[in-house]
């Protein structure tokens, strides 16, 4: 049997609702050599029952009995995958008809081109940019390059970026191979930033494809879960700091981490950013102990991620500077905290 040049890997977790819309977009690519694997977190609202009778003649379905996370998960598909690359694909999109051929087209034309990013716009409002790649900020917290901006194809000349959006990316198996898979101690939330950034200092380019586009609900699968998502968020972006930082920078981070919950208070003050937005929902009060909370687990888990920073430095050719890396890709405390 010859081998697909396109795995991809999609993970569900209680999300039937979206699956007909996602896999649909599937079946119309007009490049036609992939497999698609689907893995179900555990789920009980008879999503493995709809892709067994809906998508069998081109899914390969993989039932987890438990909720294991976003990270394990894709790891699972990423070693039953058989193709030349790994495509990640949150289940509550949809991909458009050219998406796979351009994310092929791009990652062909360089053999160091380890990753690429889709285009992602808001599928209520596509028009609107989710992601064009991403961007850090110096407290190690991610965000989406574009995030909530008109598309004007102003992000569509800057092609070089440093890492892509787990939700739809494109990563090279040899890549894979030799950087690792998810750490999977993340759960969800960071570790496509984690898995990017040892890709960058492995000396693998990372491309944003524009015309790959795809359409996200955003956050459909978390929506119920606010304060579980803020958890994960700070507790990852911690552990991150402190697996893949210079020690300096990891000190400096908490100076920045600082002014982002300043900008934070302003945001709330004035009725701007993502905080704000949550607190439509939730109380102040619970959302100040989830983050306090994150921070206790991330102390209680440092020490096996020094551990891990130390198999991280050995491992990693280093052919470029994670300094270099995190002043050309920086995004300030105001973008990632009052955008939007």
């Amino acid at each position: 049997m010859n081998c697909p040049l396109i795995s991809i890997v999609i993970v569900n977790h209680n999300s039937k609702s979206y699956l007909t819309e996602c896999f649909a977009s599937l079946k119309k690519q007009t490049f036609e050599d992939y497999e698609v694997i689907f893995i179900d977190n555990g789920s009980t609202d008879g999503s493995t029952e709809y892709i067994k009778s809906n998508f069998s003649d081109f899914t390969r379905l993989i039932r987890l009995q438990n909720n294991c996370g976003f990270a394990e998960a894709n790891n699972i598909g990423i070693r039953t995958a058989r193709g030349k690359y790994v495509v990640l694909l949150n289940n509550d999109t949809k991909a458009d008809p050219f998406w796979l051929q351009e994310l092929i087209r791009a990652a062909e034309k360089d053999e160091q081109i380890g990753m690429c990013a889709s285009k992602i716009l808001f599928m209520r409002e596509p028009t609107m940019i989710d992601s064009t790649g991403m961007g850090i900020y110096p407290d190690g917290t991610s965000k989406q390059r574009g995030w909530k901006e008109l598309d004007r194809g102003q992000y569509d000349n800057h092609l070089d970026i440093l890492l892509p959006s787990g939700c739809a990316a494109l990563y090279r198996r040899e890549m894979l191979d030799q950087i690792g898979l998810f750490d999977e101690r993340f759960f969800a939330y960071c570790e496509d930033t984690d898995l990017g950034l040892r890709a960058r200092l492995a000396g693998w380019k990372c491309r944003f494809v524009p015309k790959a586009i795809v359409y996200h609900l955003y956050a459909g699968s978390w929506r119920l879960y606010p304060l579980r998502k803020i958890f994960l968020i700070e507790r990852n972006r911690t552990l991150l700091v402190w697996k893949m930082f210079p020690f300096w920078t990891i000190m400096k981070s908490y100076y920045y981490y600082l002014i982002r919950c300043v900008y934070h208070i302003c945001g709330i003050i004035y009725h701007r950013g993502e905080v704000s937005e949550y607190l439509t929902n939730i109380p102040l009060w619970s959302l100040i102990l989830t983050v306090i909370r994150a921070q206790v687990e991330a102390i209680i888990l440092l020490p096996s991620y020094l551990l891990g920073r130390i198999k991280t430095n050995r491992s990693l050719v280093k052919k470029t500077n994670i300094y270099s890396l995190l002043k050309k890709y920086a995004i300030s405390a105001q973008e990632i905290t009052l955008k939007g």
